[in-house]
């Protein structure tokens, strides 16, 4: 079903040794797997996961490295319509990165019937222009071979709507939880990559900053195990990343220091826990994440804030990085 390059695409083959290399963008709702994927195809964390929807913040880009070829993956928030000034701009990050890559991966879950926010999206990445779009239909783990086929078959029909009679440019069932067709998806998506020397360096798993990726850490942490008592008003911003005073014979201790942003007190109670107590998990779960990901490690300090609807704030959306 993949569609091949044209001559003028294979006629620079050689230059490179018939390497490729370039951006491809997981798209779609939120929760529906976009992350849990991208940390598959690059083979680690890379980006956060969690149960709720609308945990990215960040366009994340993974780097998956073949001998063949290199695909960077665009890990972007779910595109839903915006109530909030902040669900603009992270839908505004998702049209710009959608406008810069190569090809388009359209996540949809295996275990939800296709719905009007999917049919939103699907007509938003048909508007980009002459973008190869795969539907990548996730979660296949959570379902039966008679319910994928009904999903598979569903998802045709859409691309047809969407699309036209070409459709999408390919369809690929994936399961990024058993690793179900993971390699697949990478294969498929490279083959919409142009001929390129190799944009990253061999090993080199993500460009994102490594504060960015702390300041992730701690918001997965946080928002594991709570229910919708606390909605997505949770913003973490590191203030420094410093080695330990005193720890001067090994210089492998760092102090890393937080600050957890909600809207109102209400919800800092809730992120506090009592006694403490919640907070102390979200710090020790927090902690062994970032201390794999900084190689040392670290004392974490972690500070919950109130501020006052800092989602409708353009002067705290700046402050808070968005």
């Amino acid at each position: 079903m993949t569609k091949s390059r044209n001559k003028d695409q294979q006629g620079t083959d050689d230059q490179y040794g018939g390497f490729h290399a370039g951006f491809a963008v997981l798209a779609g709702r939120p929760n529906a797997g976009k992350s849990t994927l991208t940390n598959a195809l690059v083979g680690q964390k890379v980006a956060i996961t969690s149960a709720k929807p609308q945990t990215t913040r960040h366009t994340i880009r993974g780097i998956v490295h073949r001998e063949n070829f290199q695909l960077i993956l665009v890990d972007t928030p779910g595109l839903h319509r915006p109530r909030t000034l902040l669900g603009q701009r992270l839908n505004d990050l998702v049209a710009a990165t959608l406008s810069e890559v190569d090809a388009i991966g359209f996540c949809l879950p295996a275990n939800e019937k296709i719905g009007p926010g999917d049919r939103f999206i699907a007509k938003q990445l048909a508007n980009v222009g002459n973008k190869p779009i795969v539907a990548l239909v996730t979660k296949t783990d959570l379902v039966d071979r008679q319910a994928l086929t009904e999903q598979l078959l569903a998802v045709a029909q859409l691309g047809r709507e969407v699309l036209g009679a070409q459709g999408w440019a390919d369809i690929v069932p994936v399961s990024a939880a058993d690793g179900f067709q993971v390699e697949t998806v990478s294969t498929v998506l490279a083959g919409f990559m142009p001929p390129s020397p190799p944009l990253y360096p061999d090993g080199e798993l993500t460009d994102e900053p490594v504060a960015v990726m702390v300041a992730e850490l701690v918001r997965e942490a946080a928002l594991e195990g709570v229910r919708d008592e606390l909605p997505h008003s949770l913003a973490v911003v590191v203030e420094e990343i410093i080695p330990r005073e005193g720890r001067a014979e090994d210089n492998q201790f760092l102090d890393v220091r937080v600050n957890l942003y909600v809207e109102r007190p209400s919800q800092k109670a809730i992120i506090i826990g009592r006694a403490g107590s919640r907070l102390q998990e979200v710090g020790s779960a927090a902690r062994k994440g970032i201390e794999a990901l900084l190689g040392t490690r670290i004392y974490l300090d972690l500070h919950v804030k109130v501020a006052k609807d800092w989602q409708r704030d353009p002067k705290q959306l700046v402050k808070l990085g968005f």
